[in-house]
This record gives C-alpha cells, structure tokens and sequence, in this order.
C-alpha cells in the first residue's frame, strides 16, 4: 500500500515528512498536467548525472523540487522512506545518525536514489548486496499515463517492478522507494593489495567474493584500480568500530594516491564510515585532474567546498557547451577528442581479458574495478529475481570496469569509433554496458540486449499514448 494514504498511521515524529512528501506529489500531479498532450514529459531537473547528451525540450517539466527529502527511517525495522529525487547525500545523512547506511551507496554524492534504481548504480559492497534496485521493497511510481502506481515484488504491478531498473525514466518516475538498511560502524579499516600481474588479480578477487574473507580478515567491502597492466590494486575495507587515527582525503591528499605502494605487502589505512562511502567524490575518482586540482599549488588555493563532484560537474556542462576543450586542443593542432565515458560489467572470469584489450586499445588510465553479484535471497534462481531490462546471471560474479576520459579522434573513421569498439568486445565477452553515456547500438542489437518484448510490453502497459520516450530513442539516439 501506498504511503500516500498512511499519514494518519504514521509516528507524530515522522507527520512532517509524510505532509511534506505529499504537497510534493501534488506539485508534481499538477506539473503532468500542464504538459501538453503532445509534448514529451520530462523531469525539470537542472542537474543530472548523465554523460549523454539530449535534445532540448520546449515543453515544460515534472516539477520534482518536493520529492528531494528522506521522508521517514524507521531504525528497528532498518527501512527508510525516502522520496525519488533525494541525493545519497542526503540520504547517508539521515541514516548514519542511527548507525544504518543503504546496502549499496554510489560514489558521487549528488546521485539520487530514483536515479541510482532506474539508472542502475553500483559500489563496494555489490559483490555482497548487488545493485541498488535489489534492496527496494516498494516503489510509488508516476507512470506515462499519469497514474501514480505502488509496484512491489508481488503485486499487480510486480512486472513494473522488475522493469524499472534501468528503464531511466522511460516507463515512470520513481516517487518514493521503500528501501532496506544495514548496520555499519564508526570505522572502515582498508587493506591496498598491489598485483603485478592481471590474472593474479582475477583470481583473487573471485576468492575474497566468494568467501568474505581474505587472509584470515573479514571483507565488507571490495573495489579495485588498475593503473597499468603492471601496477593494479585491491582495497578491501572492513567495518570496525575500534578507535584510532584516520586519514582525510578533502584536503590535500589524494585518495586514489593513497592506494600505491611499492611493497608487495598490503598497505592498512582507515576512513570514518562517512568519509568512506565518499572517498571518490572529493576527486570525482580522479578526474578532478583535468581541473587541475590535483596540482599541488592550485589544490591548495581551491576551496574545499568546489571540491566535489557536483562542481565538476558545472564544468564539464560548461564545456560541453562552449566546445572549451576541442578549442584548445585545435589551437595546439590536434585533432577533437572522443568522449569515453562508460561503466561496462563483464563476467569475472574475463576481467583481466577485458581490461589487457582496454590498456591495448583504449589509452585511458586508471579504470576503476567492482566486483557485484545479484543478491542470494535463499529464493531458487527463477526469472522473477531476475531484472530483464539489464540480464545479469543469478549465482554469477561480475566485475564492473569504469573509464571516464576522452581519446584523440582519428580522421576518416566513423562517429564514436573507440565507443563503438568497446561495446562490440563487452557483446562479445558475455558482458553489458550501461547506458547513462554515448551508445551507438542499432535497434536489434539493443532490443536482444535491453530487454526486448519485455520492455515493448511494459511500455505499452504503463505508457501507452507514448508520452515518454522510449528507452532507445533516449538512449542511443540521445533525444
């Protein structure tokens, strides 16, 4: 059942929330209802974590600027209520005061929780508890049509509720998610394994999934960075609420830095379980390099504040709109640079075979590793715990590889011609890319990949004057 109609069930203490969360479903009722009928509905959201261009759009957008709050944490039952469009942010923030985080928290702060289930996203702890999508109980969701619908697992609407992750917003909007929490401690202590040798790495990876531990310690959480074929790490972190020092990485450290060694012994280090869940977002990974922020003597001057990934963000939407960097890179008599940016998932057994054809073909370091498996819910492996508008196999690993840079082009070759080239060798590792960037699938291709019949049916179930775009359209050819 719909939150909508339990205010009066509610704690008093949670009254505020629920009122709150309601007035903001109005607003966005009545924002759907300006729209005009044969117009495209879209979010006015002025911000966004796609790397994906898109067309402009005269119409007016779903006013979605009362659907930012967690509307209620329960902590005994270890749930929270929590409206589409709050940030993890915002999210980590009501939660951690309790001791509880979400099973999977993404990297960047400024990711929201309806766009981390339709978008998919991913972190440390999905070799233990999968994708973000996987810890929602129910979802009030804005279809096509208009109608605000409750999915869940089990009900009417449970088809809905397994083709919204990674529908991006082309079946409905997420309203609120009802989502599951797990206990955490004050302390996250890191171990930095450095491998020499890919394979190596592979294999040892698999293990510490499959078995929790490493070297007699446990593991909670699981991630990766391989900076040359040569020089690749494991970070294995584990919860801990023993006192002692901690490092900080808003400064004038930098995370990723942190991570080398030249010992082959593992490198310890310890985070707050705060500063833990956002380690990369100070340096957006390591991408703040392009900003020169990594410069020692410009770092030192860049206040702390403009020191996080919604910044960056600012500037690279600046670029993209002043052509900045091709201009620069033509004033040096240098060809324009191809966008490649992609988070790609290729089964574990082929991860060192991905990443030695990436570092051969695609001249982009570091890339980022992360292991996942769909959650083992004790439930026999049947298409209902499937997700069939990204197949990931139950019982299987998979190591998500993420890039984020750009390659020079070369004249003469087609449109997208390094992107082209990644997902032609994902396709043929048994893998998936996500779509958040560029791509460049053609419509058959994409249909076998991206849930096929599934999704048409969905579609015109729950949308079915086509007032979203569909997921091709919005995906590929970016409209």
């Amino acid at each position: 059942m719909s939150l909508l109609g339990k205010a009066g069930r509610a704690p008093a203490a949670q009254e505020s929330g629920f009122a709150a969360h309601r007035a903001g479903v109005d607003r966005l009722l009545a924002s759907y209802r300006a729209i005009p009928g044969n117009a495209n509905v879209r979010l006015a959201k002025k911000t966004s974590n796609l790397f994906r261009a898109r067309a402009k759009n005269p119409a007016p957008g779903l006013d979605v600027s009362g659907l930012t709050r967690v509307i209620a944490v329960d902590p005994v039952a270890k749930t929270a209520d929590v409206a589409g469009m709050t940030t993890y942010e915002n999210l980590v923030a009501a939660t951690l005061p309790y001791g509880l985080a979400p099973l999977v928290v993404p990297q960047l702060k400024t990711i929201t929780l309806g766009g981390a289930v339709t978008g998919l996203g991913i972190e440390s702890t999905s070799f233990r508890n999968g994708l973000p999508h996987e810890s929602v109980l129910e979802m009030d969701i804005l279809t096509g049509a208009g109608e605000i619908i409750t999915a869940t697992p089990d009900n009417e609407h449970a088809d809905l509720f397994r083709g919204f992750p990674n529908s991006y917003g082309t079946l409905g909007y997420s309203v609120r998610l009802k989502i599951e929490l797990e206990t955490v401690q004050p302390y996250v202590a890191m171990r930095h394994l450095r491998f020499h040798d890919l394979r190596e790495l592979e294999r040892t990876l698999a293990a510490i999934v499959d078995e929790k531990t490493y070297d007699g310690e446990r593991v909670d959480y699981l991630d990766g960075v391989v900076f040359t074929a040569d020089e690749s790490y494991l970070t294995l972190g584990r919860q801990t609420d023993e006192p002692g020092p901690v490092s900080d990485y808003t400064d004038m450290d930098i995370f990723y830095r942190s991570i080398q060694h030249d010992d082959d012994r593992p490198k310890r280090d310890r985070l707050t379980i705060h500063d833990y869940l956002w380690r990369w977002d100070t340096d957006w990974f390591w991408c703040s390099r392009a900003f020169g922020t990594q410069n020692p003597k410009i770092r030192r001057f860049w206040p702390k504040r403009y020191r996080r990934s919604s910044f960056y963000w600012k500037l690279i939407a600046l670029d993209h709109k002043y052509n900045i960097a091709d201009k620069l890179e033509a004033r040096q008599g240098n060809p324009p640079r191809e966008r490649v940016v992609q988070d790609i998932e290729v089964p574990v057994e082929r991860t060192a075979d991905f990443v030695e054809w990436f570092l051969r073909e695609i001249p982009i370091e570091p890339i980022w590793l992360c292991p996942l498996r769909l959650r083992e819910t004790g439930a026999p492996a049947t298409t209902e715990r499937t997700w069939p508008l990204y197949p990931l196999e139950p019982n299987r690993t998979y190591v998500n590889v993420g890039f984020w840079s750009a390659v020079p082009t070369v004249p003469g070759q087609q449109e997208g011609a390094a992107n082209r080239a990644i997902e032609r060798t994902v396709t043929d590792f048994d893998g998936h890319k996500s779509l958040y960037s560029d791509s460049y699938y053609d419509k058959d291709e994409f249909a076998a990949l991206y849930g096929g019949n599934t999704y048409t049916e969905l579609k015109r179930r729950y949308d079915p004057d086509q007032r979203l775009l569909d997921l091709y359209s919005k995906a590929v050819q970016r409209k």
